[in-house]
């Protein structure tokens, strides 16, 4: 079975990423470990986030997540 093409859209406002497969939404993430968690639900943990050629990263890669600093120093 072939595996979806995964997004990692780029960064809201608010630095959230969406993960989609395909047309579908699989979930909202804040840092690399939501996307990892995120493909574990969707039964996807078979890929390797940070490596694979199936998750396309837009607006940056996975250690791009503006907005944490902010998040972090509002604290």
């Amino acid at each position: 079975m072939d595996s979806p093409s995964i997004v990692v859209h780029a960064p809201a406002l608010d630095g959230s990423r969406r993960v989609t497969a395909g047309s579908e939404t699989l979930g909202i993430a804040y840092h690399l470990d939501d996307v990892v968690e995120i493909l574990r639900l969707a039964d996807l943990d078979e890929i390797e986030v940070e490596e694979s050629d199936l998750i396309d990263w837009q607006g940056g890669g996975p250690d791009d997540w503006p907005g944490l600093s902010e998040h972090h120093s509002a604290e």
